[in-house]
């Protein structure tokens, strides 16, 4: 009977340590941690420091996976109601309220220390102002009130690799200005994607994204106008000096694919299958387009640098 009990034990204790690995979501910190080593690798052009890069993932995966626990703790409610979101720890009781929220604080705290010790005040601005978009502002009122926060939370999307490229040059240039308007374009496409295959659960949770709120026509039009934003936007990092015409091609290439896959919306007969498949090559495109950033950088023109640096 004690084997029987200490073994139960030893089951629990594992369910548990693995609930409280998955509050972090780990697939969404695995993915913003890709995206911040193309930026840290387009922006050190070669000379790589090997301290200031691993400080500067290592902080922003506690920073990045802090700001997730409070995004769980807020949405344990209405996770209830999607179908998606309803066997998240919180929202199930699989694990503390207080333990999560201690949970968060303290890997928040040591993303800080990590950032503020290894790489620059600069970073750490971008990575908590992030922080704060995310939670404060996205997940406590603009996710339940307006169909347009996918917009600003784009922006806390954006920060990782924006706080990456900053820590590897140490100032704010017209390439950090180029990562955050790629970085945010290319969230509004892929976030209105998952609005549409997902649209029953965001219904049942009555969270008005822009396909709730204004429908799904109205969602395909914003995803082809901020695609083509997206394009436009990868391609001044060549334009502007900072990536070579490898990356340009396949910048254009990956952002023409997707383009296309956009207006065939207008087409389809089945949305969520069309828009599933949308929001899948979005995630490749920005992989491989971090790949790129990281392996075809290029220097800027001295006069380029001068007038960048704001």
């Amino acid at each position: 009977m004690d084997h029987v009990q200490s073994a139960l034990q030893d089951v629990r204790s594992s369910e548990v340590l693995k609930n409280y690995f998955l509050v972090t979501k780990p697939r969404l910190v695995a993915a913003n941690l890709i995206s911040a080593a193309g930026a840290f690798f387009l922006a050190a052009q070669g000379h790589l420091s090997i301290t200031n890069f691993l400080s500067v993932m290592t902080g922003l995966s506690c920073v990045v996976a802090s700001g997730c626990i409070f995004n769980n703790y807020i949405d344990r409610n209405i996770d209830k109601d999607m179908t998606r979101t309803c066997g998240r720890a919180l929202a199930t009781g699989a694990i503390s309220l207080k333990g999560s929220l201690v949970y968060a604080t303290a890997l928040g705290m040591a993303g800080t220390a990590i950032l503020s010790a290894g790489t620059t005040p600069l970073t750490l601005a971008i990575a908590l102002a992030g922080f704060v978009i995310y939670v404060g502002v996205y997940s406590l009122y603009l996710k339940r009130n307006s169909a347009y926060s996918t917009i600003i939370g784009s922006l806390a999307g954006a920060a990782p690799p924006l706080a990456a490229y900053c820590s590897a040059r140490n100032t704010f240039d017209i390439g950090a200005l180029l990562v955050l308007a790629i970085f945010s374009l290319w969230q509004i496409p892929h976030s209105y994607a998952i609005t549409i295959f997902r649209y029953n659960d965001y219904a049942a949770a009555k969270i008005p994204v822009m396909s709730v709120r204004s429908g799904i026509s109205a969602t395909k039009r914003h995803i082809i106008w901020h695609t083509v934003a997206f394009i436009l936007g990868a391609q001044m990092l060549t334009a502007f000096g900072y990536a070579g015409h490898a990356y340009l091609a396949v910048a254009t290439g990956l952002g023409l694919c997707w383009l296309c896959m956009a207006l065939h919306g207008y087409k389809t007969c089945d949305d969520r299958l069309w828009s599933r498949r949308l929001y899948l090559f979005s995630i490749l495109t920005i992989f491989i387009l971090s790949i790129m950033m990281s392996i075809d950088f290029a220097k800027p023109p001295a006069g380029m640098i001068a007038m960048g640096q704001l």
